[in-house]
């Protein structure tokens, strides 16, 4: 039987789109303390089907899927701008496809202006009329209000009328620069997209006998297999070593590995690897936040995941990405050069600590790369001292494996500029092997 918790979840689920949410009404209509149904609109939250906008309350939202991060959704407009919402509430969940700044003549905005699309205006009220008619929301700068006729139509049409405070130049920019950074999230790949979930996969139950597992060995091949209670949370895990000499009527809980690493959804893939390599285990059961099983990922899982990531076009770039372009391998003095821009300084005009240990990271990368030992993660890093490196400065790197086994590496990373020693570290790695 389900708990409250998830009564409450399933519920919000199903409402419509757009629908208003509250604690005191879900507590009243399910029965429940306004603790619990507060737990469970913020579980709602955080898996992406409700969301709270100041100013206009939690409302249950289309629940955004992971190809589609890169569109902003106009409830996230208003979280961008500080906005407040005059009309069209019923529209906060559709996504915008573009913004569209009404700077123009009449006729040649309304060129420019097409469904699912932001028109950012002043006080024009023809403007706003016309663009809510040919399916575009509006956002309204410099604070101004707007008529009830527009409101009205905001309504009718469900598209959201929004008034902000900030000039037209500014809410661009902020625009734009939220969907930059939502193109960078998109090419973060977490256990979510690659997991296998519970229907795919075969567990075993705590009463379940040894022959059991014997039995699945025969039809799956496999040799690991999570293990969850009654209510389907997870509590163990058992392999081959464990069931070795052990009697077919024996209790699986009775030889299960208690208290197992788990790893959640939303864990990143990179996160997972650190924690398989770390812990030297082939795979873990993916959780949710109560510890129920909804399916497990594997080292091979990983490394398919690594490589798609590694294949993804670079679309928001990073400081890492910018790292990575302006490094340069030498092949004659075995040796990266780069140069100091001014992203990569602190406020004093020297190299930051930080990319400077990006770049010992990408030079250990690259280096390992060319040995062809697949993919790695960084164990420790020590960096032994620094010198202060101005903007401009031309960078020469130069690493050196000091040892290689199967699993693991350690090179000794110098970095001169001008023919002098400013930086040198230290850095093992473990590597991540079929």
């Amino acid at each position: 039987m389900a708990t409250k918790h998830e009564q409450i979840l399933n519920y919000i689920e199903n409402l419509p789109i757009g629908t208003k949410i509250s604690v005191r009404a879900i507590a009243k209509e399910l029965i429940v303390s306004d603790g619990t149904a507060y737990r469970a609109i913020k579980e709602a939250e955080n898996a992406g089907f409700v969301s709270t906008i100041e100013r206009v309350g939690t409302i249950r939202i289309e629940q955004k899927k992971r190809d589609n991060i890169e569109k902003l959704t106009f409830a996230e407009i208003v979280n961008i701008v500080d906005g407040q919402v005059l009309g069209g509430r019923a529209g906060l969940h559709k996504t915008l496809n573009k913004f569209v700044i009404g700077a123009m003549k009449l006729e040649a905005m309304m060129r420019y202006t097409e469904k699912s699309s932001l028109l950012i205006v002043g006080n024009r009220v023809k403007a706003q009329e016309q663009a809510l008619e040919a399916g575009a929301a509006i956002l309204i700068t410099g604070g101004f209000d707007t008529t009830d006729h527009v409101k009205e139509l905001a309504n009718s049409y469900e598209l959201p009328v929004i008034s902000c405070s900030y000039d037209t130049f500014t809410v661009a920019a902020m625009i734009n620069r939220a969907i930059y950074d939502q193109l960078i999230k998109k090419e973060i790949v977490n256990v979510d997209d690659i997991y296998t979930p519970i229907e795919e996969t075969t567990v075993l139950k705590d009463k379940d006998l040894v022959e059991k597992w014997h039995q699945l060995n025969q039809e799956t091949n496999h040799s690991r297999y999570p293990v969850v209670n009654m209510q389907n949370k997870i509590i163990g895990i058992i392999t081959s070593k464990d069931i070795i000499g052990k009697s077919m009527s024996t209790r699986i809980e009775k030889v299960m590995a208690s208290d197992p690493i788990v790893v959640k959804p939303t864990t990143s893939l990179a996160n997972a690897a650190h924690t398989m390599v770390w812990q030297g285990i082939e795979f873990m059961p993916v959780v949710d936040e109560h510890y129920t099983i909804k399916g497990v990922i594997t080292r091979q899982d990983v490394i398919k995941g690594l490589q798609s990531s590694q294949r993804q076009p670079q679309i928001g770039e990073t400081l890492d990405d910018l790292i990575q372009k302006q490094l340069f391998f030498d092949e004659k003095k075995q040796s990266f050069t780069t140069e100091v821009s001014p992203q990569m300084t602190n406020q004093l005009g020297a190299l930051s600590y930080g990319v400077f240990a990006s770049f010992v990271t990408e030079v250990v990368n690259q280096t390992l790369q060319k040995e062809n030992t697949g993919d790695m993660v960084i164990e420790n890093i020590s960096i032994f001292f620094m010198r202060p490196v101005q903007i401009g400065s031309k960078l020469n790197i130069i690493p050196e494996v000091l040892e290689m086994g199967r699993k693991f590496a350690k090179l000794d990373v110098q970095v001169y500029s001008d023919e002098e020693l400013v930086g040198k570290a230290m850095v093992m790695t473990q590597f991540i092997n079929r």
